[in-house]
């Protein structure tokens, strides 16, 4: 790996950890999984770097909140993050970042903005749903199409963060071609 690839990898970790200063918005009935920026960071992860080295990006930020940074929106870290309700969407984070990063190098013929929209779709939304719908439900102790139910409050942001991704994506590869790491075919 070299040195460019891991200043890219530090960089995406440490812009997750920005986004978690944006404040939460806690949802009681899920047992207080919020609402959160980060998910934004996963997505660009994902969709700038490419598979590894986004999953990479987003594991790294994990493993520093598990070593007890406060990292998590709300200022949340260390072990016990890992034993909550929203303890399913942590672990499909990487999951997620590299499954947009596969389909953001597959889709090279395709328009950036199409493709990131597409990429952090998938992996910022149901890869990372794949995880977190479970996670929650085993958590809590609820099933899993209450827990499924009780995530769709969750869409309307995400769909959000999916648009910002995709332009921030288009806007960088317009200006920076090679910052597009995930179709620069390393």
């Amino acid at each position: 790996m070299t040195d460019r690839s891991l200043v890219n990898i530090a960089f995406y970790a440490a812009l997750i950890a920005a986004l978690g200063l944006v404040p939460p918005v806690a949802i009681p009935f899920l047992g207080g999984v919020p609402i959160t920026a980060q998910t934004l960071g996963v997505m660009l992860a994902g969709v700038m770097l490419g598979p590894v080295r986004g999953g990479l990006a987003v594991c790294l930020f994990l493993l520093i909140v598990a070593l007890g940074a406060p990292f998590l929106s709300g200022g949340r870290g260390g072990l016990g993050v890992f034993m909550g309700p929203s303890v399913g969407f942590l672990i499909g984070w990487p999951v997620g970042a590299f499954v947009a990063g596969l389909i953001m190098r597959s889709t090279r013929d395709m328009p950036v903005l199409v493709a990131a929209a597409f990429a952090a779709a998938v992996g910022g939304i149901g890869i990372v749903y794949l995880f977190g719908i479970p996670g929650v439900s085993y958590m809590t102790g609820i099933t899993l199409p209450q827990a499924a139910l009780g995530s769709a409050i969750y869409i309307p942001g995400d769909l959000v963060k999916v648009g910002l991704a995709a332009i921030i994506a288009q806007t960088i590869a317009r200006g920076l071609p090679s910052a597009l790491v995930s179709r620069n075919g390393s």
